[in-house]
């Protein structure tokens, strides 16, 4: 088992606000996605410690979820600055379990 840890996703599949109009963004997604399933297995822990979406809601952040679920490992999630989208711990459990979220685990207060 591997740990690894990852910032400043800020993802952008269900709004639109893509961040290659920054350099060095250009498909990041497709960079981030392969570089992923070419080092992170299915029993490693990603830590990624915020600015994961830029959902300003659930809903809105539901697509990028979609796709950190579709990749290996169990992800542990932390609040960033830009994640607006971020509820209670109550609701954010709610969320990932009615949507099967399972590999989505949240660090909050904790």
């Amino acid at each position: 088992m591997s740990i690894f840890v990852i910032a400043d996703l800020h993802l952008s599949f269900g709004v639109d606000k893509p961040m290659d109009i920054f350099g060095g963004w250009h498909d990041y997604a497709e960079r981030l996605e392969k570089n992923w399933r070419e080092k992170v297995k299915e029993e490693d822990t990603v830590v990624v410690p915020g600015d994961i979406s830029w959902g300003i809601n659930l809903s809105e952040a539901k697509p990028d979820f979609e796709f950190l679920q579709s990749l290996p490992g169990e992800k542990i999630l932390l609040k960033g600055n830009h994640d607006y989208w971020w509820e209670t711990k109550t609701k954010l459990e709610k969320f990932f379990s009615e949507n099967g979220f399972d590999s989505l685990k949240i660090l909050f207060n904790n």
